[in-house]
């Protein structure tokens, strides 16, 4: 027994060690992109941009109107994962996971990623939790489900040395209103490195959801900034690897 003890422990230290390790050998500043609901703009105008810029990004789907002219249809989303682009889960027809049971919870999270499987899309092992909110339940069933990562809101930067990896915290992007713009380009010019920046991101533009559109026009100079200053920009589930995420 003490024998099993002792290999668990090494290994533990060797993890954190690892991880540790992997932290002070960043020197770039990183941001995580993540695009949510499927809106076509992702397909259309994101992807082409990003593919440009050589960055990755998540694109976090769900089904709010599947005939809609507006959102993305599986075939596209599949040929964003044909790109390199990471296909996370976003429940089936975006549903808060608070007002949800847990066979609730679950019928929705297997909604996308028998989706995924029927078009030739790997299994879903990020998630981004509707409306940015969650509870202790949904963080339990993630968990039992195999999801790896999951996001959040909070409007702080992530830091996997204090944050759950279930709970990842990001700001939202958004150009509509003044305060939020300038908000992001603060973040962006303040980011140092090592620090962890995610943002949510809706369409690019999304005409049907103003308050949370972001220009096409600034969303370039955006990216333009970063690859001036030599960011680290990357999908969700790169993180594991990048900072050796094991809470």
């Amino acid at each position: 027994m003490k024998k099993y003890m002792l290999i668990s422990l090494c290994l533990l230290l060797c993890v954190e060690g690892y991880t540790k390790a992997n932290r002070k050998s960043i020197n770039q500043p990183i941001v995580v992109l993540t695009f949510d609901d499927a809106i076509i703009s992702h397909y259309t105008i994101v992807a082409p941009l990003l593919k440009k810029y050589n960055f990755g990004a998540t694109f976090f789907v769900c089904e709010k109107k599947a005939d809609s002219p507006r959102f993305m249809q599986w075939p596209q989303i599949r040929e964003l994962d044909k790109m390199g682009f990471e296909i996370g889960n976003h429940t089936g027809h975006h549903k808060g996971v608070m007002s949800l049971n847990r066979e609730q919870l679950k019928a929705e999270v297997l909604y996308i990623e028998d989706k995924c499987k029927e078009f030739g899309i790997p299994k879903p092992t990020s998630f981004a939790y509707p409306g940015n909110r969650y509870d202790s339940l949904s963080q339990v069933v993630l968990n039992e489900m195999g999801y790896r990562l999951a996001r959040a809101g909070g409007a702080r930067l992530y830091d996997p040395q204090q944050d759950k990896r279930l709970v990842i915290s990001s700001y939202t992007m958004g150009t509509t209103d003044p305060k939020r713009a300038v908000m992001v380009k603060k973040l962006l010019k303040d980011l140092m490195p090592g620090q962890i920046l995610v943002f949510t991101i809706h369409g690019v533009p999304d005409t049907g959801n103003l308050p949370y559109s972001t220009s096409p026009e600034i969303f370039t100079e955006y990216l333009q900034f970063m690859k001036e200053h030599n960011f680290k920009v990357i999908a969700l589930r790169e993180l594991d690897k990048v900072v050796g995420i094991v809470k």
